[in-house]
Formats: C-alpha cells, structure tokens, sequence
C-alpha cells in the first residue's frame, strides 16, 4: 500500500531502497518479526556503519549505511502489509535516526580533521533539510486521498495509541521526539508557515525537495566515504543546507 494516491507519486530519489525494503518485508509478512523489530535492525545497521567509520573502513560503512536505507524502507511496509500501523513504530523510527545521524557525523569528526563546534553546525543543518522534506511530504500525504496519515503536520498533541500498542509507548516516545524534533519543526513551520494550505504539491518539486531526504543524504555520505573525501562531509552538509532558502522560495512563488 503506498503512502500517496497515483497522482501524487513522485520520483522519490531518496527512496532508492524501497524496493530492497518491499522485499525484506514480504519476507516477513508471515513471521513473528514486526516493524518494531526491523526499526530495531537497521538501528543496528547504523551502529555497525559508525564502527566501521571509526575503524577507518570506509567501503564497508557506505555498505551499511545504504543497508540501513532499505532496512528503514522495510518496517513502514511491514506495518502495512501486517495492517499494524503504530505511533510507537512511527517515533521510534524517528528517533532512531537522529540518533544515528549525530553519532555518524560525530564518528567521522573524530576520525578526520574536522572541528566538533563545524560538525555540530552541519548536524543541525542535515536535520533542518530533513524536517523540510518531511514537512512538505507529510502535507502532501495528508492530502492525498487515499494516502497514509500516520504522521501529522503539526506534531503537538501527544496522539491515541492504535490498536497494538499501548498509551504509555506512545507518550513515552512521542515525548522523545518532541524533545528531539521540535525545535527543528518550529525553525521550518516558521519559515512556511502557510505549506499547508497548498492544495498540493507538483511533482517536479517533490523530486526536487526529495534530495533532502534522509535517504538521499545517506546516499551522499556512502559515496564520498570510499572515495576518500571524508573531510569534505561536513564543509559540505553545511553549506548544502543553503538549499533550503532556494526550496522555500520556489513554493510560495510557483506554488500556491
């Protein structure tokens, strides 16, 4: 089941792993294994990449980070092909992914010359680009008919817990995320903060808006590793969070 009706698909250049994710998760249609365990799993992908990163194996850390883009790809379908979705799947998903996105840029400050106060700039900058795609994907997703709803535009309200998980989960991890996500959610609702007044959005800029996402940045990362241009990952995320303005722009010019 897709997350958007068929007029809204787009080319989603950071969900290369979607069809490795699909196939993970057919796999695991008839197990015991539910989304929450592969989350678990590609938090585990990740973990392996940062060691590699600070064993300096840089071909092998690209490999597990792009197997964690598909492993992340998979727990979404696995939930839709189970019908469980959760908001405990939904924020742990999440959380896990900061996580991970500051332990890799922190790994590969410590293994290369980067200063820590840069790294940090660039960590802060690598979230904002994806709170941008996020924000804009999930105003599409709430609007289109038929599409998934599990995440909200505005997340302020501690959501009811869906059959299969318990309240407590549910508040625990969304009080989390809010800790982890809010600030970053306020910077960009601040920026645009009529998005979601946007009947929809064309899907030229959502392939576009697309290089934002969190797939997408691993992608970059998992290439300039081996071919030995670590310290450029973070002078690069940085000044790459430019893009930002360009995005913004071009949505209250050409799309209303």
């Amino acid at each position: 089941m897709s997350k958007l009706a068929a007029q809204d698909k787009f080319l989603d250049l950071s969900d290369y792993g979607r069809t490795f994710g699909r196939f993970f998760a057919y796999q695991l249609k008839d197990s015991r294994f539910t989304p929450i365990h592969v989350t678990l799993l590609f938090g585990f992908s990740g973990l392996i990449a940062i060691y590699c990163i600070l064993e300096h194996h840089y071909w092998l850390a690209g490999f597990f980070i792009l197997l964690k883009s598909g492993i992340d790809a998979a727990d979404g379908e696995l939930a839709r092909l189970k019908n469980t979705p959760s908001y405990s799947g939904r924020y742990l998903d999440s959380v896990f992914d900061i996580i991970l996105n500051f332990m890799l840029l922190m790994a590969i400050c410590y293994v290369s010359k980067t200063n820590i106060g840069f790294t940090f700039l660039a960590f802060i900058g690598l979230q904002l680009q994806g709170t941008l795609y996020n924000y804009y994907y999930v105003i599409l997703r709430n609007k289109s008919v038929g599409g998934d709803g599990t995440s909200k535009i505005f997340e302020y309200k501690t959501p009811k817990a869906l059959p299969g998980e318990t309240q407590k989960s549910v508040t625990v991890l969304f009080g989390i995320y809010l800790m982890l996500y809010g600030l970053f959610d306020k910077i960009i609702h601040a920026l645009d903060p009529n998005a979601y007044k946007v009947k929809t959005f064309p899907n030229w800029f959502m392939t576009l808006l697309s290089l934002y996402g969190l797939g997408f940045q691993l992608l970059i990362i998992a290439i300039m590793l081996p071919l030995g241009w670590i310290e450029f990952i973070v002078p690069f995320f940085t000044v790459y969070t430019l893009l930002i303005v360009v995005l913004i722009a071009i949505r209250k010019v050409f799309i209303a």
